[in-house]
């Protein structure tokens, strides 16, 4: 079956949600330590702000979701509507800022079939139409090889704010359009 793609809806969010949560227990598990990954729904999720913004898309194999992620025109770099990171609605100006890549997430069963890569096609796209020259995002440790391989540099390891006294490291990551 052929992977399709569109844009998510209110509709998705707890479909959604539920698909964060196991990807963020499953395939961080490699990377983060349990108290790691517990704090890690603190800064992670789905900014429902995208989804109003119609700039976050869900991609699907016979309907099921495989995977999700989207891009911004906002200044919010990550976290979600659960997160402790504040967020900011402020407008980049496309001429001189980067868009944001946010809130990618795969379904473990479908790792590493092109998912992501599709994620990201789609979300590079989108933001080269509406000007941006640039783009970046914040990767876990998990995401970043398959940023790498899209073509982005890390311009910036650094640490989450602390859920419950527990940080995760992050990657600054960007990529010229």
């Amino acid at each position: 079956m052929a992977f399709t793609h569109r844009l998510a809806s209110e509709a998705d969010l707890p479909a959604l949600k539920a698909l964060m949560t196991r990807a963020i227990e499953s395939l961080q598990s490699e990377f983060l330590s349990p108290a790691q990954i517990r704090a890690s729904h603190g800064t992670m999720g789905l900014d429902s702000q995208l989804i109003a913004d119609r700039t976050y898309f869900v991609i699907e194999e016979g309907g099921v979701p495989a995977g999700c992620g989207g891009w911004s025109w906002r200044a919010t770099l990550f976290g979600g509507d659960a997160s402790v990171i504040a967020r900011e609605p402020r407008a980049l100006d496309p001429g001189a800022e980067p868009a944001k890549i946010r809130a990618m997430y795969t379904e473990p069963a479908f790792a590493r079939r092109g998912v992501g890569r599709r994620v990201m096609e789609l979300c590079e796209q989108a933001a080269r139409e509406a000007g941006f020259q640039r783009v970046e995002l914040m990767a876990t440790l998990a995401g970043a090889a398959l940023y790498r391989t899209c073509g982005y540099r890390v311009v910036e390891e650094l640490d989450s704010p602390p859920v419950d006294g527990v940080t995760v490291p992050l990657l600054r990551m960007e990529k010229a359009l």
